[in-house]
């Protein structure tokens, strides 16, 4: 079982999904379908954020009781969540410039490998994430650290596995140029063509171990909701239209997650993975352990390391990119085509529909 999801928060963990999920789809919507809802939640809300992540920070370092007591500030004061934060709503930002084609910069055509570039750069932000925990670990069998949030993660060679994963992620990007707008009024999307089904399953394979094996008290939402809105919304209705969707709801998601951390790892809503043994039965939640400062109070506490989910969804991952990568090779040389300068997925189903929306 990947989640401890029984007992009597069993369905208030959820709802919490199910209320997650909605709104991502809900918001992605609104952020998708006219400028001016790109504008306020791409622009303008990561601006008046930016500025309360930045009173937070210096009323900290003065020594501010209310600044020191933030819930940003305890819980996700970490580098890698600003990184991913900034990281992804830039990447929205672009994808808005290329669909709308705003500037001489949204009309180049150079311009057209940006999401190639953004993409990469959010993937190795947490494949860096990934090997970090593995070298805390202080060894490759495993073993607990604890993070600058708090959270005790068990890292091991699984991050090193996943890490690699990520890495062929990067090259399992094709058409890197094949980057379009869709033909309809308002031009709501930006569009990957090349961004088939396939490489969204090992993309997901493997953003899911990340956040299952670094971010695991927040996996629950982050690893699974928020992967699944914008797999669904491309599925059913925005063909082609996937990376846009990722982008959407990762920027709105980190936001919200850097302001109200205490959803996911405290009370009812909080949602532990398999790996801390013992946890559920001792009666504490992701907020209760974060205030256990050794390994010896976790182990006092009942809890113990189950990694086996984290070593399979990790090999999993790294399978699926292999597969994907091999595919890849051999559509590209079969065609004699360089597969990042070129679209190789011509004739697919998802390849077509997607051109189907297409400018």
């Amino acid at each position: 079982m990947l989640f401890q999801l029984y007992g009597a928060n069993a369905g208030t963990q959820l709802i919490g999904w199910v209320l997650v999920f909605a709104a991502l789809v809900l918001m992605n919507e609104i952020g998708r379908r006219t400028k001016a809802g790109g504008i306020a939640l791409f622009i303008v809300l990561p601006l008046a954020l930016t500025v309360y992540f930045i009173a937070v920070a210096v009323g900290a370092a003065s020594g501010a009781a209310w600044a020191k007591n933030n819930q940003t500030y305890l819980y996700m004061n970490g580098w890698f969540h600003y990184a991913k934060l900034y990281a992804a709503d830039i990447g929205c930002v672009g994808f808005m410039i290329l669909k709308y084609k705003w500037g001489k910069l949204g009309k180049s055509h150079w311009f057209k490998a940006y999401p190639f570039v953004i993409v990469a750069i959010n993937i190795l932000i947490a494949v860096g994430s990934d090997f970090e925990s593995a070298i805390k670990a202080g060894s490759l069998a495993g073993g607990w650290w604890k993070s600058t949030e708090n959270v005790w993660l068990y890292g091991g060679w699984w991050n090193v596995v996943n890490g690699i994963a990520g890495i062929l992620n990067i090259l399992c990007m094709t058409g890197w140029f094949g980057i379009y707008s869709s033909k309809d009024k308002n031009k709501q999307d930006m569009l990957w063509p090349d961004m088939t089904i396939w490489f969204i399953i090992a993309y997901d394979l493997w953003n899911f171990q990340y956040t299952y094996a670094n971010l695991p008290t927040h996996t629950w939402y982050c690893g699974v909701a928020l992967l699944l809105a914008p797999t669904f919304a491309a599925a059913f209705w925005n063909k082609g239209g996937w990376i846009q969707n990722r982008a959407n709801t990762l920027a709105l998601w980190c936001m919200f997650a850097q302001v109200f951390p205490l959803f996911q790892i405290s009370g009812k809503f909080a949602t532990l993975p398999s790996l801390y043994q013992g946890a559920t039965e001792a009666g504490i939640d992701a907020f209760a352990m974060t205030q256990i400062n050794t390994v010896e109070e976790l182990t006092a506490a009942g809890i113990t390391a189950n990694p086996k989910a984290q070593a399979v969804v990790a090999v999993m991952a790294l399978i699926a990119n292999v597969c994907v990568l091999a595919a890849i090779v051999k559509r590209s040389v079969k065609a004699k085509k360089n597969p990042y300068t070129n679209e190789i997925w011509t004739g697919t189903r998802d390849f077509e529909e997607a051109m189907a929306r297409a400018e």
